[in-house]
């Protein structure tokens, strides 16, 4: 179930196995700048609902959207020229960006259906980034909850952890790139309604505002 790549050049066949994966509605886990993650495809129903349903949410919750570039996220949410702008200044970073969901990404995530909202992130990782192009579209993803590995927000996770948890009856693939670093929480920044607002001061700074 684990497979170990370098962080700054994962192994083309690795990034296959685990699009092949996410494309056939699995999981693949594996950590960001932020956190250890799960992802999966948006456009598949059976790996959202598994997603859901390990967080124990209803469908009202919102996941983040995970783009390898601005080109990706204006076809999952609408970027108008002065939101252009700030990602351009912005990327890749700390950030979760909130904008209006383009209907294409709303008829298939179901938190979009009520509220029409999406959170965005380009993550400063080339493990992620590559992997997002290799699938060719982003992935939607969520944190693992700490509950279900039996830890503390603070304790330091293994992927060995994850693999021996109960998240491996629905995990289909663990990527550990090793040694790694986090940031700690993203800033998240909404531009719903022709406004900038901060929603949370994290690690990526309000500099870029």
């Amino acid at each position: 179930m684990i497979e170990y790549i370098i962080s700054h050049n994962p192994d083309d066949r690795v990034l296959k196995k685990a699009c092949d994966i996410l494309s056939q509605g699995g999981l693949v886990c594996l950590p960001t700048d932020t956190n250890w993650i799960l992802i999966a495809c948006p456009y598949q129903k059976e790996g959202v609902e598994k997603l859901y349903k390990i967080k124990r949410e209803n469908g009202t919750k919102h996941f983040s959207l995970f783009c390898s570039d601005i080109s990706m996220a204006s076809d999952v949410a609408i970027i108008d020229n002065q939101s252009f702008k700030t990602l351009k200044k912005a990327i890749p970073g700390h950030y979760t960006f909130i904008f209006e969901a383009s209907k294409k990404i709303a008829k298939v995530i179901k938190a979009t259906k009520t509220d029409k909202e999406v959170g965005i992130r380009f993550v400063p990782s080339v493990l992620v980034t590559k992997l997002i192009e290799t699938l060719g579209h982003p992935v939607i993803s969520t944190n693992i909850p700490m509950q279900i590995l039996n830890l503390n927000p603070e304790d330091e996770v293994f992927s060995y952890m994850i693999e021996d948890s109960d998240l491996s009856n629905v995990i289909d693939l663990i990527i550990d790139p090793g040694e790694h670093e986090f940031a700690g929480p993203s800033t998240i920044i909404s531009f719903l309604n022709n406004e900038v607002s901060v929603i949370r001061e994290g690690a990526g700074g309000l500099e870029i505002l």
